[in-house]
């Protein structure tokens, strides 16, 4: 069980860990940041508890002993999908409810992408920005920079990290920021 729960605290995922009654016995920060986000008061396994409740209240699902299940908070003001995963998770009857909340984004570690693609501190800067969402434009002018200056750096981006679009740029910085 603690890989599991270590991996999905790794990638930014709020876990629960649910004893045989559906009560929280274990939470990591992400969940509780999920909870308090939609409104919940999540500062204990009881307030949790019920904030799951409430949170899957018109959904059908069943949070089987020893399974992984998926919870994907689409909003606020829209129902939940809940994924269940076959298997035997936890030989103690425990199950594991994992929080996906879509708004919610994980950044990779600035120091990371330094070391692994040799980026000046301009550049990772760029990269963190861009893995937010924000466009090229947008960023030279709140850095009051020229725009051939961050196009610039972006094409020095790309070449560090053998890619060729933003779009490929944003998707490698998601899957890295998994890493410590």
């Amino acid at each position: 069980m603690e890989s599991v729960t270590g991996m999905l605290d790794r990638i930014g995922c709020g876990f629960l860990v649910l004893n045989r009654e559906k009560k929280v016995l274990e939470w990591n920060t992400a969940a509780q940041s999920t909870f308090e986000r939609q409104g919940d008061a999540a500062g204990t396994a009881t307030e949790l508890t019920a904030a799951l409740r409430r949170l899957v209240a018109n959904v059908q699902t069943n949070f089987l002993p020893g399974s992984l299940s998926w919870v994907v908070i689409r909003s606020t003001d829209d129902r939940p999908v809940v994924l269940n995963e076959g298997g035997v998770i936890t030989p103690d009857g425990t199950s594991i409810v994992a929080l996906l909340d879509r708004e919610n984004r994980s950044s990779a570690n600035p120091q990371t992408l330094q070391k692994m693609f040799g980026l000046t501190s301009a550049e990772t800067q760029l990269a963190m920005r861009l893995a937010q969402g924000d466009a090229p434009l947008e960023i030279a002018r709140s850095w009051r920079l020229s725009r051939t200056t961050i196009r610039s750096q972006l094409a020095s981006l790309f070449a560090k990290t053998e890619t060729k679009r933003q779009g490929e740029l944003v998707a490698l910085l998601g899957r890295i920021s998994v890493l410590p």
